[in-house]
């Protein structure tokens, strides 16, 4: 290679093409066998276009866009002139057109330092290029080859490589040039390395090119080159590489090569299914309605072809790729199995599927069996595999259906799982149906069950698409259609509608009924997911009842053997499986009227007794294990009470009752991932528990364990430990009605003491969210009665003490480093009221009093209008429920404030149509309620909140909803008073409470900034301004809090717009700002003061304004206290307000 810079045009001839930096330009002059080749590595679009001298070849604008390369030879027996030229940034392109006027040079790089342009004249003036840099080689066809592949990458590659097979391979260049060429490939094959960067580039472009090569060449032509290629490919040792890349080209070189080896003919003994035309095919139907078809048992009329030696190799080569750790390597080594099998005799062809076939062993990887897959879907799709090997090939693929291996914490075998169902897809259309009719049960029933059962979304719905071929084509698949409409692609997109709805389904039909509860109980059970293992368990109580005498028999001693077993996971799903199966065989018992022990015989029940004294016995509720199996063994205790197996007085209830216990106590050592299940699984546990094994009679309770067990949970409501006073809290909720006759007062009161906030456990909201969940459900559980005692029912003496534990709970706003954790509690209480509201209602309307309703009914309008979207939401819809609640009679809820205006303002619809998840729909319906005056204050409380928020859509549609009902009042004095009278009281009531006062202040500033208050600005002294000036100097008095500081300086600004004391009194306390100890209070003041004066022309007098500006604009506000107090006094001289004086401290005595 030799380099060129600066050289007129002469200077090119005698070069193939010219190798470019990102700086280079210039022109060559083609003569009769020289090729330019150019490749530049950026993109961008072509900036040139031009034709060819003899104008019978035309060019435009090469290789852009994904082409950054052109690649161009120069015809026979033609010479002419080319420019070309590049840019720093990836232009490249070719301009051959230089007869009859100058190509269009290019404009200068933006991106490089040195401008490039291209000028030239008509082919007989002088060309003087400018080359910055530039590589140029010989032509292959001259004296020396070129060594343009080892210099071009990526997608230049790609081209590059195709210059060599379209040269070399034209026949009169082949007897030449190919043998020279295909020395210096493999020479450079053998002094490359993959183990180096510039060996992989050289290596990659030399195997595309030779792939290339004997993939396009005649196979005459080719054929004295290949053994010796195949020679030097072994020698290379590419399967032992790290470059994906160079793995597959390697593969797909040898499939090449063998390819080569073999004559290209169509073997004879080859299975047929049709023809690709549809006259030919309606033919051969005719014809094989006459004839029997004997295609497939047709002996080789080639049987006698000789096999080169090589062909061995190159078959080798394809296995090892089918066992690539990559997938392309994989999939490229299955096309080549395909493609040298259909070359091969019979006999060999049915050993290489031997060998395929080996693949599928439990020694191999999940590559092996990915690879397997897509080799024998390949051969199938091909008609390689004849009807005789069938059976071989669908038990392998029935194993490959559900190959799942575990590693570490997940698995692998999902591509294997997908790459069977391509197979089966492919068999569909590759065999007709009688072939296929032995493997039908097998199939489909397996295809069903990766349909529904699978993990992974994409396997099922491969295994759904598959099904359906097999039954639009074969048409031999039991109950196909009927599965297929309920089975389809969208409707296997949801897990859980798969495991419990379609498998149901399926189920029903007695052909798949037993493989389906086989398949749970041998590989989902004990699934590594234990999502996947609950859904599989309450699978088998569907399915089971479908089978009953089949779980009863077979499946429940399986599980039960299974619970004692090493695994965790198995362990935990045989425990899961045994609650469900057990539960489902009483209620079918139940509903065929037929003894529990037609199912459940006494060896089944002992063994579901003896489960936790066993694991306890082992140890094995201790640890991260622990968890799983306490969690399960609650849903076995609380299925086996469901159940009411005969277990009434037994010892077992006692070991059942220490666990439930233990692990309510012993919350805090849970992981949090698994706490709220864990808690959730134990407390139904013991309300299903006490429910069946914990009364003499129905309704009558043992009164010794009652109060034992009563007074042991309300004594674990004191504990330091949050968890404690959750788990115990919900339990005292999930108690039987009869275990709290007698003891309702007491348990209210220890639930009443969990859910007040308290200094010592403002963190504690988890537990009073739970406590006021638990109050609600004793409520229900107890009933109602008005005339009742309070030890037994909600009555009289004490609905009043429930709805003010539950309206105090409204109000907890507490926060922590987890953020607003109160509002878990205001969640749970608004749930909790309308439980408790609607319960009232519908059986003892009149214990709801007028004040109650009107303070629940306001308190949730407030939530309704605050600024978390969730919350709101919620609030919005007990809100709605409340007001639209209605039985028989009417509405079920009494004393309900403006009942008729709030019908009108919200209707019915607006329960299901309105999202109050959005502001942009929230808000303007619940400004609605300003109107209202009973709601007035709680809900502009809520907005204060909303309006001052942080959140851009939510302080934006709060607020244009605001000043839209603002606005409509200005016409209305009245109303306006009564507006402006709420937003003070409203301040008043929350002065020094941050939470409302900060955002409250932004509200008043941007109402007042919109002129929400200019009707008050004409009187002096207006009442509002008054009142409003002296809230907020009470509201920063003595405060640090620099964002409560600032917005009170907004708020002063917009004060000044109320003429007489309230002026003169603002301007006062803004200078006083000016002088604040925070330098940063200092400067936003002056800012505001400064925009404030222009914005309102009658604060400062006309003669002092500019002295004004000069002063707030021209003081270093930040600088010392002592330097701008002499500042902030002319200023006051300017305003004429009265210098503020130092008050010195009173000595000390």
């Amino acid at each position: 290679m030799r380099k060129i810079q600066n050289n007129p045009l002469n200077s090119f001839k005698g070069a193939l093409g010219f190798y470019l930096n990102v700086e280079a330009h210039g022109v060559g002059l083609f003569r009769k066998g020289y090729r330019l080749t150019c490749a530049l590595g950026p993109r961008q679009e072509p900036r040139c276009r031009g034709e060819g001298l003899d104008q019978r070849r035309r060019f435009s604008g090469l290789g852009f866009g994904r082409m950054p390369h052109v690649a161009w030879s120069s015809p026979e027996g033609w010479e002419g002139g080319a420019v070309w030229s590049a840019s720093s940034v990836g232009a490249l392109g070719l301009c051959p057109r230089l007869s009859g006027g100058s190509p269009r040079g290019h404009q200068a790089c933006t991106r490089c330092p040195v401008s490039v342009a291209v000028s030239a004249s008509g082919p007989r003036s002088q060309i003087r290029p400018r080359v910055r840099s530039l590589w140029a080689w010989p032509s292959p066809c001259g004296p020396q080859n070129h060594r343009a592949l080892n210099g071009a990458q990526d997608v230049a590659m790609g081209t590059t490589t195709c210059c060599p097979l379209r040269f070399v391979t034209r026949p009169d260049v082949k007897e030449k040039k190919m043998a020279g060429f295909l020395d210096w490939s493999l020479c450079t094959l053998a002094q490359s390395s993959f183990q180096t960067i510039e060996g992989v580039i050289a290596m990659d472009g030399t195997l595309q090119a030779l792939a290339q090569i004997f993939k396009h060449g005649k196979r005459e032509d080719c054929l004295p080159y290949a053994a010796t290629v195949l020679q030097r490919l072994d020698a290379c040792r590419l399967p032992n590489s790290s470059q994906t890349l160079l793995r597959k080209l390697g593969v797909k070189l040898a499939q090449r090569l063998g390819l080569t080896f073999l004559k290209p003919r169509l073997a004879q003994w080859r299975y047929q299914r049709g023809c690709r035309s549809l006259a030919a095919n309606l033919q051969l139907c005719a014809q094989s309605q006459r004839e029997p078809r004997t295609q497939a048992e047709t002996p080789d009329s080639e049987e006698g072809y000789d096999v080169p030696e090589e062909v061995e190799s190159v078959i080798e080569q394809l296995l090892v790729g089918l066992k690539d750790k990559d997938t392309i390597v994989r999939w490229s080594a299955a096309k080549g199995i395909g493609r040298v099998a259909g070359r091969l005799p019979r006999e060999l062809a049915d050993d290489v599927l031997g060998s395929v076939l080996d693949c599928f062993s439990f020694q191999e990887t999940d590559n092996a069996w990915h690879g397997g897959c897509l080799a024998l879907a390949e051969l199938g799709r091909r008609g390689l595999l004849l009807p005789s090997r069938l059976a071989d090939v669908v038990a392998v693929i029935l194993k490959a259906l559900t190959y799942e291996e575990k590693r570490g914490a997940c698995s692998v075998g999902t591509n294997v799982r997908d790459a069977a169902c391509y197979v089966c897809w492919a068999f569909a259309r590759a065999y007709e149906p009688q072939e296929l009719q032995p493997f039908v049960a097998g199939i489909s029933s397996a295809l069903l069950i990766a349909t529904v059962f699978d993990r992974n979304v994409n396997c099922r719905r491969a295994a759904s698409a598959a099904f359906q071929e097999n039954v639009g084509r074969q048409g031999t698949f039991p109950h196909g259609i009927d599965i297929l409409t309920t089975a389809d692609y969208f409707a296997v997109g949801n897990t859980s509608n798969c495991f419990l709805v379609i498998s149901k389904f399926i189920a029903s039909f007695p052909e798949y009924t037993q493989p389906l509860i086989d398949h749970l109980v041998a590989m989902k059970v004990n699934h590594w997911d234990g999502v996947i293992r609950e859904l599989s368990a309450k699978a088998l109580h569907n399915l089971v009842q479908l089978a009953p005498e089949y779980s009863a028999t077979l499946v429940f001693p399986r599980l039960l053997a299974m619970t004692q077993s090493a695994d965790l996971h198995t362990r935990h799903g045989a425990v899961l499986a045994c609650a469900e199966v057990a539960h489902s065989l009483r209620g079918l018992a139940v509903r065929e009227h037929r003894p529990v022990a037609d199912f459940l015989d006494e060896t089944a029940v002992h063994g579901l007794k003896q489960i936790h004294q066993q694991f306890h016995d082992r140890h094995l509720y201790r640890g991260l294990g622990g968890e799983l199996m306490r969690q399960a063994v609650c849903v076995l205790i609380e299925k086996l009470s469901l159940s009411k197996l005969p277990f009434r007085g037994d010892a077992v209830l006692d070991g059942w009752q220490w666990l439930i216990n233990d692990t309510l106590r012993n919350l805090r050592l849970m992981s949090s991932q698994s706490r709220e299940q864990i808690k959730d699984a134990a407390i139904s546990a013991l309300a299903a528990l006490c429910s069946e094994y914990y009364t003499k009679e129905p309704g009558q309770v043992e009164p010794a364990g009652q109060e034992s067990l009563v007074k042991q949970y309300l004594a674990e409501l004191q504990s330091a430990e949050e968890m404690t006073r959750c788990g115990f809290s919900l339990a005292l909720g999930a108690l039987p009605g009869f275990m709290l006759k007698g003891e309702l007062q007491q348990v209210l009161a220890g639930l009443r003491a969990v859910a007040h906030v308290s200094p010592k456990d403002v963190s504690f909201a988890e537990s009073r969210r739970d406590a006021v969940k638990a109050i609600a459900s004793v409520c229900q559980t107890v009933g109602v009665s008005a005339e009742g005692t309070p030890d037994e029912v909600v009555c009289r003496e004490n609905v009043g003490q429930v709805y003010c534990t539950l309206l105090d709970a409204l109000s907890d706003y507490s926060t922590d480093s987890r953020g607003d954790v109160g509002a878990w509690v205001r969640e749970a209480a608004m749930t909790s009221l309308m439980d408790l509201t609607l319960l009232l209602g519908r059986e003892q309307p009149e214990l709801i009093a007028a004040s109650t309703c009107e303070q629940v009914m306001c308190c949730l309008a407030q939530q309704a209008s605050e600024k978390i979207d969730r919350f709101r939401a919620h609030a919005a819809h007990v809100f709605m429920t409340l007001l639209h609640a209605s039985g028989p009679a009417g509405p079920i809820v009494p004393h309900v404030p403006h009942r008729e205006e709030l019908e009108k303002l919200f209707p019915r619809s607006d329960v299901a149509s309105v999202n109050w998840n959005a502001p942009s729909q929230a808000f303007p319906r619940v400004t609605q309620l300003l109107g209202l005056p009973t709601y007035r204050y709680h809900v502009l409380l809520g907005l204060a909140v909303s309006v001052g928020g942080l959140t851009e859509s939510t302080v934006r549609h709060s607020t244009q909803s605001l000043f839209a009902h603002v606005s409509s009042m200005q016409s209305d004095r009245q109303a306006l008073d009564g507006f402006a009278g709420t937003l003070l009281q409203v301040f008043q009531d929350n002065l020094l409470n941050d939470r409302v006062s900060v955002p409250l202040l932004k509200m008043v500033d941007q109402m007042l900034a919109n002129g929400c208050f200019d009707a008050f600005t004409t009187d002096t002294d207006h009442p509002f301004g008054v009142k409003l000036l002296a809230l907020c100097k009470e509201e920063i008095r003595k405060s640090k809090d620099v964002q409560k500081l600032r917005s009170s300086v907004a708020v002063f600004c917009g004060l000044v717009q109320f003429p007489g004391c309230v002026r003169r009194k603002t301007l006062l306390q803004l200078l006083l700002l000016l002088c604040h100890p925070f330098p940063v209070i200092r400067k936003t003041t002056a800012s505001q003061v400064y925009e404030m004066a222009l914005t309102y022309s009658d604060v400062v007098g006309a003669d002092v304004l500019d002295e004004v500006m000069a002063v707030l604009g021209g003081t270093a506000w930040d600088a010392e206290l002592s330097v701008i107090r002499g500042q902030r006094n002319r200023l006051c001289d300017l305003l004429g307000v009265p210098r503020p004086q130092l008050i010195p401290k009173p000595a000390a005595r």
